[in-house]
């Protein structure tokens, strides 16, 4: 490569350079008076400038530089201005042109350190020789058996969960005696995290079709308001669903699964009593039974109910007192952080900012709106993003799940904020004690993450070994979307 070509790359690299500067203005301009912590004010600014980047096609650029010997920008997520300075400084001295001196280390992976930092304040600090957090769903049994929270403890669970859509604030408060009980005798403490429900879309009552409870694809469901099952026309299969918001907003042509996308369906037109359904898709052979207490997704309905419940505002009262951090399910949009920051204002005047704050990102408006909601909850108390794949990959298609939770991780790593990779990871082997290979290869993708969160089941203890033992091995493979060159003894 000659003299003239480094040169000509370097005045591209140059304008690319100030186009971004440009373009993270203007995205930082939408979050002024947002960010009340000092330290993540860098943090914002990098998110700014890699959101800024990410509106450009960089593919052909990429390779030139990588045919020059230079990054391919491609691992700049937690450093974007720091690796364009650093690459236009190379070329700029590669063409003989003065240029800026290199960046000190610790100041080009800064980035990196304000991660580890902030996960360590909100999940804990990393457990000897462990790489990655294990966050563990309390079962119900857990407020009975101080046991089961001492074994967690034991091997090395940096924190736990507590689902507040089951059991009641006087297990809640059993289950952190018992993680207290086992920090004094294990001389560590895992943090408590409370989920909050948010509004829940769930089937209730049920009326049979042909077959009892169950419904087969070509078949018509009805969907009803709560408390109008009665008033279904008699033939029709018919279910409660528990959120009447979610049925007015819906129009026909619009999908609707039920149960994790067991069954899918779409709208056919709305009734004064619900909506009527086409079921698309579903078990064939038997049918699909109809259950209560099944989530329901609307994934192409916006649906405009406030995250924040009146069920939420009375767990949260016991949450601020007793919790480390909030999970905050639901939430799709900066104005719902700033609903929940003001009620843990109400409740914590004085130091409601050392609480925790977990976004769930569960549906595509959360996706779409996950820089500012970020930008909002870490610019006045410890957050992360919790990839809540369940509910997101009904929302947005299991297709899409893999490339969008590949994203989300690149967000975290951006806004320089912690990421839980949850739901589903090892669910064969904690049911069965039998791993499978996704199990296996989707945990070891997780290694990515500052969190793995595992779900309960009969083999919980063995399937956290097993965990640990993956990602020790995969750490010295992969960091984010950096790969370590180890040697391979393979070969």
């Amino acid at each position: 490569m000659t003299g003239s070509t480094y040169a000509a790359l370097a005045d591209e690299m140059d304008r690319l350079l100030q186009t971004i500067e440009a373009g993270a203005a203007s995205v930082a301009g939408r979050w002024d008076g947002w960010i009340e912590a000092p330290d993540f004010a860098p943090s914002a600014a990098n998110l700014a400038a890699y959101l800024a980047l990410r509106h450009h096609d960089l593919r052909d650029l990429q390779r030139r530089c990588m045919a020059a010997g230079l990054s391919s920008l491609g691992r700049a997520e937690s450093r974007v201005m720091p690796t364009l300075r650093a690459v236009l400084g190379l070329l700029q001295a590669a063409s003989g042109t003065p240029s800026a001196a290199p960046q000190p280390e610790d100041a080009f992976f800064a980035g990196e350190a304000r991660i580890a930092a902030r996960a360590e304040a909100l999940l804990g600090p990393l457990s000897p020789e462990s790489p990655v957090r294990l966050m563990v769903t309390l079962p119900s049994e857990a407020a009975d058996d101080a046991g089961f929270l001492s074994r967690l403890a034991g091997l090395g669970v940096e924190a736990v969960r507590i689902n507040a859509a089951h059991d009641n604030e006087a297990a809640w408060g059993r289950m952190i005696d018992h993680v207290d009980a086992a920090a004094q005798a294990t001389g560590r403490r895992m943090k408590v995290m409370i989920d909050l429900p948010g509004p829940k879309i769930r089937s209730g009552a049920i009326r049979g079709g042909k077959a009892p409870g169950r419904v087969l694809p070509g078949e018509t469901l009805a969907l009803a308001r709560p408390g109008k099952l009665d008033r279904v026309p008699r033939g029709l299969a018919a279910m409660e669903c528990t959120l009447s918001q979610a049925l007015a907003a819906a129009a026909p042509g619009q999908r609707v699964f039920i149960d994790d996308g067991k069954l899918g369906c779409t709208v056919l037109r709305a009734e004064d009593w619900g909506l009527l359904l086409r079921i698309d898709c579903g078990p064939t052979e038997k049918g699909y039974k109809l259950k209560p207490e099944k989530g329901i997704n609307f994934p192409d309905t916006e649906i405009r109910v406030p995250a924040l419940t009146d069920d939420d505002r009375d767990i949260l009262r016991f949450a601020a007192a007793r919790a480390d951090g909030i999970e905050f399910s639901f939430v799709q949009e900066a104005a719902d952080v700033a609903a929940l920051q003001e009620a843990l204002a109400a409740l914590r005047p004085d130091d409601w900012r050392r609480l925790g704050l977990v976004l769930k990102v569960e549906t595509a408006r959360a996706v779409r709106n996950l820089p500012d909601m970020v930008v909002r909850a870490a610019g006045r108390q410890p957050t992360a993003i919790m990839i809540a794949r369940g509910d997101l990959a009904v929302e947005i298609g299991f297709a899409r799940l893999a490339e969008m939770q590949e994203e989300i991780l690149w967000i975290g790593e951006a806004a320089q904020v912690p990421v839980i990779w949850a739901t589903q990871v090892m669910e064969s082997y904690l049911k069965t004690g039998v791993p499978s290979r996704g199990d296996m290869t989707d945990a070891a993708m997780a290694a990515r993450a500052e969190c793995v969160m595992l779900n309960k089941g009969p083999y919980l203890f063995e399937g956290i070994a097993e965990l640990d033992r993956l990602v020790r091995r995969m750490n010295g493979h992969i960091a984010k979307k950096t790969h370590w060159m180890r040697p391979l003894n393979s070969w």
